[in-house]
Order: C-alpha cells, then structure tokens, then sequence
C-alpha cells in the first residue's frame, strides 16, 4: 500500500507538470524581479558582516584555526571539507559544532545550534571558502566512510505516514518536475551546488537559513518528524548531500526561492 501511494504521489505530480502552463508554475514577474535584485542586494550580506563581528568577539580566525589544528593562511580550503573529522571532536561534526567546540576551548559561552547567532557565525565561516571548490572526502577515513553510510540511509529511508524520504524528492528520475510551483532541483548540479550555497537567503522566509535548517524545513513540509541539529544523523545527511556538491564552487550567501 505504502508503495501504492508513492507510485500515486509521483503520478499526479508528473500531471501537474503537464496540466498547467509553465508560466503558471514558476515566479511571477514581480517575484523574478525581486529575485533579480536579491541577487545584486542580497540582505543576508549584513548578516554575514553581523556574524563577523560576533565571529571575532567570541573566537577569531586565529584560535579557531588553532583549535582545529591548521594554519590559519589554510583556512579557506580546509573550511571547503566540512563536515569532516576533527581530532579535537573525535568524531565528525559541522562547522557550527567546530563554532561550538571553539568557544567552549576558550571557556566563552557556547551558542545553541539553532540561534540566530549561531547561523550568523556559520554562514561567515562558510563564506571565508569563498571561491573554494567544495573539498569533502568521504573515504578520507573509517569515521568519514561511516558517517557517508548513514547519510545515504537516513536520504533514502522512507519515514512517517506518507512513507516518504529524501530521495523521493530529488532522485535523479525526479529532477526538474515541480512541487509547490518550484523546479525539484539536482543536489549536485553546479547552479544549484546546494551544500555549497548555504547558508542562503530564503526569500519566502525572508532570512537566512542553513543547510541542516533547511534539511529540517523539507521533513516538517513533507509531515516527516524532524532531525534534531547537531544530531549523528542530521550531520551524516549533510555529509552525504555535500559529497553530492563536491567540486562545485562556494558561494555563501546565496539566494533562494
């Protein structure tokens, strides 16, 4: 039955994709020109500057890159293969959570995952790759090579009421047909890069949103319950994702419908 459904679901979304015009599907005029301006105007820039500043008061490029153990001249790239193993984690974890790991080595207040700093912070630290191609190694070692398992398990897995997951919405068969008016996009494709352009601004949110948020956003519209941030499994899906972007370029912050 679960099948059934899928198989129906998919069905009529293929209708709609022929039912209505393509002008009725996509942006209006007025929100193609809004888009348009974003893109020379994007108001997340202030946020980025914002999370500079709070950046700096709390860590700074030199002790964060001395509690990941790199030269701060190598941070661009290094940054480019989050998420990642780090030592001082024993595990591997995002580039908020290195955030987190920062402050607590320097016994400041740590920021939760899901404040408004913190998305502020992560979306500068993303934005100093800026340029970079995304550098992520999956085989790199075992906790790597785990972590790309079960991001790949949690993609696929089907869960709640719908028996719905990730990769019903963006397997490569799905790709290009529309859901809510918008283009299903391809996770890997260079003019969407996904993993590579979040943190973006959300124009229907009218803020910035990171990639795990995002993530969340996608099981909350999909009636799916939501994975915590900062969980091994949220973190092993971004893993997963982002491999699906290596080799395209950074660029934070970016745009979004």
């Amino acid at each position: 039955m679960r099948s059934l459904s899928i198989t129906a679901a998919l069905v009529c979304l293929a209708l709609l994709n022929s039912a209505f015009a393509e002008e009725k599907l996509s942006m209006s005029d007025a929100d193609k020109a809004m888009y348009a301006e974003l893109l020379d105007n994007n108001p997340a820039e202030m946020d980025v500057a914002e999370g500079e500043q709070l950046f700096g008061a709390l860590i700074g490029t030199a002790g964060y890159a001395k509690m990941l153990g790199v030269k701060e001249k190598d941070l661009p790239k290094y940054i480019a293969g989050f998420p990642r193993y780090v030592e001082p984690a024993k595990k591997v974890v995002t580039l908020a959570q290195t955030i987190q790991m920062a402050a607590a080595a320097s016994e400041k207040p740590v920021p939760k995952l899901e404040s408004k700093e913190m998305v502020k912070m992560s979306a500068y630290v993303k934005s100093i790759a800026n340029g970079q191609k995304t550098n992520i190694d999956v085989k790199a070692n075992k906790h790597m090579a785990e972590m790309m398992k079960l991001g790949q398990e949690v993609f696929e897995e089907r869960r709640g009421g719908r028996g719905l997951s990730c990769n019903n919405c963006h397997s490569m068969d799905i790709v290009g047909q529309r859901l809510r008016m918008q283009p299903l996009p391809d996770l890997g494709a260079k003019e969407t890069a996904a993993a590579g352009t979040w943190p973006a601004y959300r124009m229907t949110q009218s803020q910035m949103v990171t990639l795990d948020k995002r993530m969340q956003q996608c099981m909350k519209n999909a009636l799916l319950a939501e994975i915590p941030l900062g969980s091994k499994e949220i973190v092993a899906l971004e893993v997963y994702v982002t491999n699906k972007t290596k080799g395209n370029p950074i660029s934070v912050p970016s745009v979004k419908r």
